[in-house]
Parts: C-alpha cells; sequence; structure tokens
C-alpha cells in the first residue's frame, strides 16, 4: 500500500476523507458505567466527563431529570474548557464569566451581561443526537442540521438490559489496525493458542475457553483445542447489506468439520461467538488517529447475563475511572519467556486474550506503516474490506450515502448478524450451522418475544 493511501484511511479528524466517513455512523462515546457512583464516586457530586471522539474534543454531561447532553467543549464564548464547567442541574456553567448551557447546548444565562440583555438567546452551543442502548451512550457527528440514520438493530443493541452487558478500554494505536485484527479469522490459531486446555467449568464470560457446540466421539471439544490442532483455516466470506459474513472451516476428519462464522459490520465492528449462545458485537471507536477505544456488547440468548462476573473478570485489566489498560508498552504487555515456552504461543497470560489482540495491535506502532506489509491469502477479509473503505470514501465525499448501517435505506435489511462456533458434518456443514442458529433463536425469550426496545432516545 502506498502512503498516501494508509494515511487517508487512518486519519479520522475533521474534515479528513475517512473521519468525514465515520461521521456518519453512530459511535460509542461513553458507558452508563462511567456515571455510576459505584465505579467512580465523583460522579455522585459531579456527573460530568470530557470525551474525545474522532479528534475532537466534547463535554458529556447528565442533569437532574437524567437527561445527557453532548457539547462541543469549548465554550462558545472565549473558548475556555467545559469539562470543567459546574453542573447545576438545569446545565453546565462555565466558570470563566458564568455562561449556562442547557442539554440541548442552548445558552440560557449571561450573568455578566447588563440587567435585560438577550445575548444568550442568540447562543447556541453545538450539541450532538444521543442514543442510549446496551448501557451505552451513543452519539452522531453527522452535518449539523442533517438526520441521523435509525439506530441499527443489531442482535446487541435489540436485547434487553438483562441479556446484555457493555465494557470498554483503550488502546494505544489507529482504530483500522485495531479492527483489522478483529476480522482475521486465522490469527485465533496462533495468538490465541494454548498448549493445554482448561475445564469448561470455568468458562463463563471466558473468550475462547469454553467448549464449541458439536461432539467429537462423544465428546465436547474447548475452543482452544480446536484452534490449536486445526490451524489452516479455509477462510471465505459473503457480501450481506452489512458488510461482510465470514467462514472460517476446518476439516477436523471425514466426518467432521469446524465451522466459525463471525462477521464485519462495516466500518468498525465485528461480531464474533463468546460461547454456544452468547455473542460479542465489538466496536473500534477512533479516539484520535493515534488511539481507540473498543466498546464490546455481550449478547446473551439464553439467561440474563451475570453482569457482575462479567465486570469483575474486565475490571482486573483497566484502572478506573478511564479504562485505562494494566497492560501495555510500558511493561511489554506482561510478556513471560516461559509461559511462552510452556503454557501459551504468545506469552502473555491466559485469563484475558484481548491482551493478545492489544499486543498485535499496539506492537505494529501507533499507525500501522502497510508500505511494508505482504499480504497472504488467508488475509483475503482484510483486503474486500479496505477496498470497501475505500469505496465508502469517495461515495461520501461525493455526496452519496454511507454504506451499511448508516444507509436508511438498508435499516430494514440488517437485522442479527449470525454467529456459530461449533463442530459440524463435513459435507453438512451449512444446514447444520443455519439450524443451530435456528435452535438458538428459538430458545432465546426476548428475541422469540420480540420484547419492546427499552432504551430511549434523547436528540438535543
Amino acid at each position: 500500500m502506498k502512503a498516501e493511501l494508509n494515511e487517508r484511511l487512518t486519519q479520522v479528524g475533521p474534515g479528513t476523507p475517512t473521519g468525514e466517513l465515520l461521521r456518519q455512523y453512530w459511535q460509542p462515546v461513553a458507558l452508563l458505567d462511567e456515571f455510576d457512583p459505584a465505579l467512580a464516586p465523583t460522579m455522585a457530586v459531579r456527573p460530568v466527563k470530557a470525551v474525545r471522539v474522532l479528534g475532537q474534543d466534547f463535554v458529556l454531561f447528565k442533569n437532574a431529570q437524567g437527561v445527557f447532553g453532548l457539547l462541543d467543549r469549548d465554550c462558545p464564548h472565549r473558548g475556555a474548557d467545559l469539562a470543567f464547567g459546574r453542573n447545576e442541574g438545569d446545565g453546565l456553567r462555565c466558570p470563566f464569566h458564568g455562561w449556562k448551557f442547557d442539554v440541548t447546548g442552548q445558552c440560557t444565562d449571561t450573568p455578566a451581561e447588563p440587567a435585560g440583555s438577550t445575548l444568550c438567546s442568540r447562543i447556541r452551543q453545538r450539541s450532538y443526537p444521543l442514543v442510549e442502548k446496551a448501557g451505552t451512550l451513543f452519539a452522531w457527528f453527522g452535518p449539523e442540521g442533517q438526520t441521523p440514520p435509525p439506530f441499527p438493530a443489531l442482535d446487541a443493541f435489540e436485547a434487553p438490559g438483562t441479556h446484555s452487558f457493555a465494557f470498554k478500554g483503550l488502546w494505544h494505536c489507529n482504530w483500522l489496525q485495531s479492527f483489522e485484527v478483529g476480522i482475521d479469522p486465522a490469527h485465533a490459531s496462533y495468538l490465541h493458542r494454548f498448549f493445554n486446555d482448561a475445564s469448561l467449568d470455568d468458562s463463563y464470560g471466558k473468550q475462547f475457553r469454553g467448549a464449541s457446540a458439536g461432539e467429537v466421539g462423544g465428546e465436547r471439544w474447548p475452543m482452544t483445542k480446536v484452534m490449536r490442532e486445526f490451524s489452516q483455516p479455509e477462510i471465505s466470506f459473503t457480501a450481506q447489506p452489512y458488510g461482510f459474513q465470514l467462514t472460517a472451516l476446518r476439516k477436523m476428519n471425514e466426518a467432521l468439520a469446524h465451522v466459525r462464522v463471525t462477521n464485519a459490520v462495516f466500518p468498525q465492528t465485528f461480531v464474533i461467538p463468546l460461547s454456544e449462545t452468547m455473542t460479542i458485537t465489538q466496536m473500534h471507536v477512533p479516539v484520535d488517529d493515534t488511539h481507540n477505544h473498543w466498546y464490546a456488547f455481550f449478547t446473551s440468548f439464553d439467561g440474563p447475563v451475570d453482569k457482575d462476573t462479567m465486570r469483575k473478570q474486565r475490571l482486573e485489566a483497566v484502572t478506573l475511572p478511564d479504562y485505562l489498560p494494566k497492560s501495555g508498552r510500558h511493561n511489554h504487555w506482561g510478556f513471560n519467556a516461559e509461559e511462552q515456552q510452556n503454557s501459551t504461543f504468545l506469552g502473555m497470560g491466559e485469563d484475558d486474550i484481548n491482551v493478545h489482540d492489544q499486543w498485535a495491535c499496539e506492537s505494529m506502532g501507533p499507525i500501522q506503516d502497510r508500505t511494508r506489509e505482504h499480504l497472504g491469502t488467508t488475509d483475503k477479509v482484510i483486503m474486500a474490506n479496505r477496498r470497501m473503505l475505500q469505496t465508502a470514501i469517495a461515495s461520501v465525499a461525493d455526496g452519496g450515502v454511507a454504506p451499511g448501517i448508516a444507509d436508511p435505506a438498508q435499516h430494514a435489511a440488517i437485522r442479527g448478524p449470525d454467529t456459530v462456533d461449533g463442530i459440524a458434518p463435513a459435507d453438512a456443514w451449512e444446514a447444520w450451522w443455519h439450524n443451530a442458529v435456528v435452535a438458538k433463536r428459538a430458545g432465546a425469550p426476548w428475541d422469540k418475544a420480540k420484547a419492546e426496545p427499552t432504551a430511549e432516545t434523547r436528540t438535543p
């Protein structure tokens, strides 16, 4: 790849081609947990948070009625930082001269102005539409005055709060290399290889520790065993209204094959199976050109999610209140040479494979230099996604509609998407996995009942 194209695909600030494309899609800006005083004690006193997304700075705050507002961070008076504003319940007041703004961005008070002044009625700070879904606040950063697209009806956002859990973390690298690791079906057999298989009894909420659906000789195989013993998947993909459906087929013997179906939801989301009854929908959201937040949405098609367990597992890897990773370049991502020889292929722990992906992404550098890479046949999905990204950038630059979940015309056609991780008859794996998905959905009370959405759309 030429350096100019690499730059074009990775820069996300205002006015950049990729930045303008990504602003057409709903972007997560904060977990509701970030406003929970039990996890962030200062929120009990002052529910205000600085937010940086797509190379821009914003301030997110909650008023006394529990309504959130997302505003540009620089006060429209003389540019002071509203992230230090006084949350007075009915609005955020700038400490510099006392100008106050409500959640819609309307200025409601300019106390230093002469009595009778109507200046505040003519001042409005830019605010951004917000939607609350899956325990997360999403914002839309498209052109002011333009109607946002409908929020995508993916499973992760349709499931009720009882059956979903959200978490996040920060990675010190560009969003695109992070997303490309997530849609790479081949890396699991190497980056996440374990030399020994843990007990299936302690696999809840842990990636690659549960059993694949199906059996071999009457035995349930842990995902780790499948990935380790069958490391040359046949990778294929098909175009879908949301992006690509990916299939990694591992022939086990004459009778059986392991099939793993995942999805790339354009432009920055992938959907993968965590277990037979749970999926992960993960988004990589640019903070700026050299940092991104991953947001993971866990969706259960069986019983309610054990949020306390899921949260406890993941809080061990980050520091609050900013969800900063404890592992990173500063401590070599926890690398242990002895572990690499004896228990894992990578040598960076067995409990949190998210660190494995973090190393793969961050070790490439803040922005991967794609002029130096040599792609192979297993990278066919990576190449297809880059082509789609270039096409979408050009279309939006020419005034066209962004594809997939940002296209209102595609909204009714985009549902799911379905995933599977299982051992199937080698000659009938396609029918097997479709039947497995039907059975999974039939067992999901929320999917079967089509429960009413619990989220509330708030558009200042």
